[in-house]
């Protein structure tokens, strides 16, 4: 192959090096920079929670259910997975997908069968273990259980260390704020900022159903 005439070296040959670099960079830029659509975690607009009032039993909670001057009937019940509780006299009582207050009015109207002017109180004492999958970089990828109102680095302690490939600085939380949404919110968070404790990282929480991708 002929050499390069003289007049192309020299600054004229830089440029085209230079050039030649920038193609290859907007070529691997887009695999690079890809991320997709996120949101920092200091910028998350956190929803709020459901309000006891506003809480609905699920399978796995355990309920104390108090009768009021009937020490014999106050029972400490867990949600069984078909919904149902088992209680003195009455036996199988549905509770998942009530308010405690309504469980307590259901309880009390047919105690009223067996005790003259019942009164009676639910109360949640246990919620139930949520469920958090992890995903990506981590040693331990599926489903863990953990305790409800647990953070974002007990879940990490949970699925073990980083592998070799793992980004640190690339940790997203995926949450389904809107049921409606084609796509659920990602929330962006550093594991440095976790464990220097820096903004919202170190105390971000986790809510059933999450799912934590380490990229």
């Amino acid at each position: 192959m002929p050499s390069v005439p003289s007049r192309f070296r020299g600054p004229v040959s830089r440029a085209l090096a230079c050039a030649g670099l920038l193609a290859g960079l907007l070529v691997v830029a887009p695999g690079c920079s890809g991320l997709g659509k996120y949101t920092w975690v200091n910028d998350y607009q956190e929803k709020p929670t459901e309000s006891d009032a506003a809480y609905r039993i699920v399978p796995g909670d355990v309920l104390n259910v108090k009768v009021f001057g009937q020490e014999a009937l106050t029972t400490r019940a867990k949600v069984r997975e078909d919904g149902h509780i088992s209680l003195t006299f009455l036996d199988d009582v549905e509770a998942a997908g009530h308010s405690p207050a309504l469980l307590a009015q259901q309880i009390q109207t047919r105690l009223k069968d067996f005790i003259n002017h019942p009164v009676v109180t639910v109360s949640l004492e246990e919620a139930r273990p949520m469920s958090v999958t992890m995903l990506g970089e981590v040693a331990n990828v599926g489903a863990h259980v953990l305790d409800p109102g647990a953070t974002l680095l007990q879940a990490l302690g949970a699925a073990g260390s980083f592998t070799d490939y793992a980004h640190r600085d690339r940790i997203f939380v995926l949450r389904r704020d809107d049921p409606a949404a084609e796509q659920p919110t990602r929330i962006r968070v550093r594991y440095e900022d976790i464990i220097r404790g820096e903004g919202r990282a170190a105390g971000f929480r986790l809510r059933p159903g999450d799912v934590v991708v380490v990229e």
